[in-house]
């Protein structure tokens, strides 16, 4: 097996560990039915003319399989290539949320979000690792007209894996995993872990399907009651993601490099 897959995969699997509840007895929710997550993403990537490229999503969720919408989000970003290697990236977007029980009431919430984010990105015979890191800040404002704010810190390790062929282009199946750290600067420090799991088949220049499962753990602050120190609370969500990206390619006389078919979430 090649050697980059398995230090990719243990690299996750690590990660994922060290990013779980350190005792079996941390109390958690009780246990959620399956989502669903619909995305759909429209990129321009840079080139070797123009390194500026943007992307544009929108993305809806719901509380079980296919059923009891209750969340969207709409955002996009401007990009540029350092090098093929390096990316830079501002971005900002909408994000809604409702109760699938109740959704002509409005949202329960309205969050406006902006960040910057860089993406490292390494290529061996055909293992690719991404590593992302994004920092944000957040904008609340809830149903009775209350608002905050809060900063959040975000690490992604992020694994392809051509099945077919030796790089990622039209005509590949290919295998993705991904593990990411959701850090809050004023704590609890953890605040969400997301694992996934899929695979994906990219048709030609422009059409990209994958398909997938994730699992989004959220971390609730720990507490102090009548002197017992109450360890964190965890709630974890499993979900079947569907996602769809649409490539925009510019005309140009050098060769377009190798393509990611990273999810922007």
């Amino acid at each position: 097996m090649n050697r980059h897959f398995l230090v990719a995969s243990l690299a996750i699997v690590l990660l994922a560990s060290a990013t779980q509840p350190a005792l079996a007895q941390v109390p958690s929710n009780p246990e959620q039915p399956w989502g669903s997550w619909f995305i759909g993403t429209l990129q321009l990537p840079g080139s070797a003319e123009s390194r500026w490229g943007g992307f544009a999503e929108a993305q809806a969720r719901t509380n079980a399989l296919f059923r009891q919408y209750f969340y969207n989000e709409l955002k996009g970003g401007v990009s540029f290539d350092l090098d093929k290697n390096f990316t830079v990236l501002l971005g900002g977007g909408r994000y809604a949320t409702s109760d699938y029980q109740d959704r002509p009431a409005g949202p329960l919430n309205v969050e406006k979000r902006l960040w910057g984010q860089v993406v490292l990105t390494q290529y061996s015979s055909r293992m690719k690792i991404e590593h992302r890191y994004r920092a944000e800040q957040r904008w609340f404002r809830f149903r009775d007209d209350s608002t905050s704010s809060r900063q959040r810190l975000r690490y992604r390790l992020n694994a392809f894996y051509p099945l077919n062929k030796k790089a990622i282009g039209p005509g590949t199946v290919f295998l993705s995993a991904y593990d990411e750290i959701f850090l809050n600067p004023k704590g609890p420090v953890l605040e969400r872990n997301r694992i996934y799991l899929g695979a994906g088949y990219q048709f030609n220049n422009h059409l990209t399907l994958q398909t997938g499962w994730v699992n989004q753990a959220n971390y609730n602050q720990p507490a102090i009651k009548q002197g017992q120190f109450i360890p964190q609370n965890t709630s974890a969500k499993r979900n079947i993601v569907v996602a769809l990206t649409y490539r925009i390619t510019r005309k140009t006389t050098v060769a377009a490099p190798e393509r990611l078919p990273s999810q922007q979430d």
